[in-house]
């Protein structure tokens, strides 16, 4: 059974969509920590779950790395498998990146190495391009640079807004985010090669 500890920033709609799947016997995962840089609103899906949760606010440290540094402490604490970056807003200091990947997934919206960083539905939209998606990928010590994990194609509409497009990109993720976690379980796919690729 993977052990997993999952990160948000936000309200956590891919939280809840891994933390639903969990709760079925079948699956082969289990959530035993939800953590946070915020008092972030989708702590509370982990909460209604019964899982524990911690925040680790960086504002809190004198530096990122001394940031990281407790995070992943923290994060060890639970002794994971894998940390799942669902929704979380920080970019993790090297020092964290080193002592957790590759064992560190984050999901994307966007189809990467195409519209990184915090604003890919925006971006993909002003690029004028006629379709984007989602990505999982593994964490390293670039801005949403690390090995291609998998990749889901969504259909840019006309008149297509942010708003718009940024939920139906939801709905992809939290599909691929679940079978994604499945796969490692299940050893359908080995972290540890893809990041030597």
């Amino acid at each position: 059974m993977l052990k997993l500890v999952v990160l948000i920033s936000g309200s956590g709609s891919n939280l809840r969509a891994l933390l639903e799947a969990a709760a079925a016997a079948a699956f082969p995962a289990r959530i035993v920590a939800v953590g946070a840089d915020n008092d972030a609103d989708g702590l509370a899906h982990a909460e209604e779950f019964g899982i524990p949760t911690f925040v680790v606010p960086p504002g809190s440290f004198d530096s990122r790395e001394a940031w990281g540094t407790e995070l992943v402490t923290t994060i060890e604490g639970w002794t994971p498998d894998l940390v799942v970056c669902a929704g979380f807003m920080r970019i993790l200091p090297p020092n964290a990146v080193r002592a957790l990947s590759p064992n560190l997934i984050n999901i994307h919206p966007a189809l990467l190495p195409l519209f990184p960083g915090a604003h890919a539905v925006r971006e993909a939209l002003s690029a004028g391009v006629i379709e984007t998606g989602a990505t999982v990928h593994i964490v390293d010590e670039g801005v949403d640079s690390g090995p291609v994990i998998t990749q889901t194609v969504v259909p840019i509409q006309d008149g297509d807004t942010e708003a718009t497009l940024h939920e139906r990109i939801k709905i992809v993720e939290r599909v691929l985010i679940v079978q994604t976690v499945r796969d490692i379980a299940l050893t359908h796919i080995n972290l540890k090669e893809l990041a030597r690729t």
